[in-house]
């Protein structure tokens, strides 16, 4: 009688021993300049039948021209034996590959993002990149505040210290860090140069959202204060002594100092004439407008896709990116404007609103507004589970 317990004791003995003897080992790494991930994989020492087993899963499931240097994977191996593989990019997007008997089976991780529409409140003392880090928000929220407000106010010329900026704004949130954000539903700023700025997002019958002003004025103009949505001025319109050529000279436009690469904006609709290598001028784009107008976008690294002589372009369309070609000191953008034929200060101009709202949209514009206007002095912060809010 007293056998069995015996040997089921040391069966479990046994298991234990087993489960004793097995190894589990972490290796952590980075994707390197000009490495692959097969070559990532090969460089961590893991054997070359394991990383065909990995790059097979993966495929279909993963875009292998899209690894980028710094992306992050980690292998998890159990007595030598790949048990697991991840392989992050940012906070959202993360692969895996577990195994499965004896294959290995590759997926995109499922990330939970929750959508929260939150009120965000700047008090400016230096910069609005310095107001969104002391609120403690993603300085990203300075772009998004230009965005809106890209008709009416230039965000590096037009601050004052005292200015405020409000905004109740989309948050995609996913462990609790903010990963970006979505929709500016409603925004005001109040500046010591520009004055009081309400706008409101409402979306037309034809489905197009756009923002206009508490009266139902369109907040767009027909043209924008900037071809960039927030870089600082470095010379402006008229006579200056010529960095490279050294002597004084007409400086026919505006420049803008601003890292190679940045995106450059169609100030307004408009034609293609000119996408080439001009000279001095460098790479350059030239566009023809409505009314005699003319822009011409200098010093360019490259041209926008789809940007060739005859196309035809929209407001806010990034049309090139700012680089350093040409005869030029360092990476800006030369930004000039013609009227008629002759050159003119582009930041001096003042140009009309487009078209308000229909009369009959107005009264059901009005009412969202103060609702949204109501949301915008609150200081709570309303998460929306699974959906999106809903559109004024």
């Amino acid at each position: 009688m007293r056998i069995a317990p015996l040997c089921l004791l040391a069966a479990l003995l046994a298991g234990a021993s087993s489960e004793a003897a097995v190894r589990y080992e972490i290796k952590n790494r980075r994707i390197e300049p000009r490495q692959t991930l097969a070559g990532a994989l090969h460089e961590a020492q893991l054997p070359d039948t394991q990383v065909t087993a990995v790059i097979a899963a993966l495929e279909g499931v993963f875009d292998f021209r899209k690894s980028r240097v710094g992306d992050q994977f980690r292998l998890v191996l159990r007595n030598g034996e790949l048990d697991f593989f991840d392989y992050r990019q940012s906070m959202v997007d993360e692969w895996q590959v577990r195994r499965d008997g004896e294959k290995y089976v590759g997926s995109k991780r499922a990330i939970e993002v929750e959508k929260q529409v939150a009120v965000v409140a700047l008090e400016i003392q230096t910069s609005l990149y310095e107001a969104a880090v002391d609120a403690g928000e993603d300085p990203a929220i300075g772009m998004v505040l230009a965005d809106v407000f890209a008709w009416d106010i230039d965000f590096y010329r037009d601050v004052r210290k005292g200015d405020t900026a409000r905004a109740l704004v989309e948050k995609f949130v996913s462990k609790g860090r903010v990963l970006r954000y979505g929709e500016v539903l409603a925004a005001q700023y109040t500046g010591g140069l520009v004055g009081p700025k309400k706008v409101f997002r409402y979306v037309l019958p034809d489905g197009q959202p756009n923002y206009f002003q508490e009266d139902g004025a369109s907040a767009k103009k027909t043209f924008l204060k900037s071809p960039l949505k927030y870089a600082h001025v470095t010379s402006k319109f008229g006579s200056r002594f010529h960095p490279v050529l050294q002597y004084l000279k007409n400086h026919n436009g505006v420049d803008y100092g601003t890292p190679i690469g940045t995106p450059v904006w169609a100030v307004a609709d408009g034609t293609v004439t000119q996408a080439a290598y001009s000279g001095a001028a460098g790479n350059m784009v030239v566009l023809r407008h409505a009314n005699g107008y003319e822009t011409q976008y200098m010093h360019l690294s490259k041209f926008g896709e789809g940007i060739r002589v005859g196309s035809r372009v929209s407001q806010k369309q990034v049309i090139a990116y700012s680089g350093n070609t040409g005869r030029s000191t360092g990476p800006h953008l030369h930004f000039g404007m013609k009227r008629g034929g002759g050159y003119t200060n582009p930041l001096n101009q003042k140009f009309p609103r487009a078209d308000p709202l229909p009369k009959t949209l107005l009264p059901d514009f009005l009412a969202k507004a103060q609702e949204l206007a109501g949301q915008m002095e609150a200081v709570s912060v309303a998460a929306v589970a699974g959906q999106a809010p809903a559109a004024p």
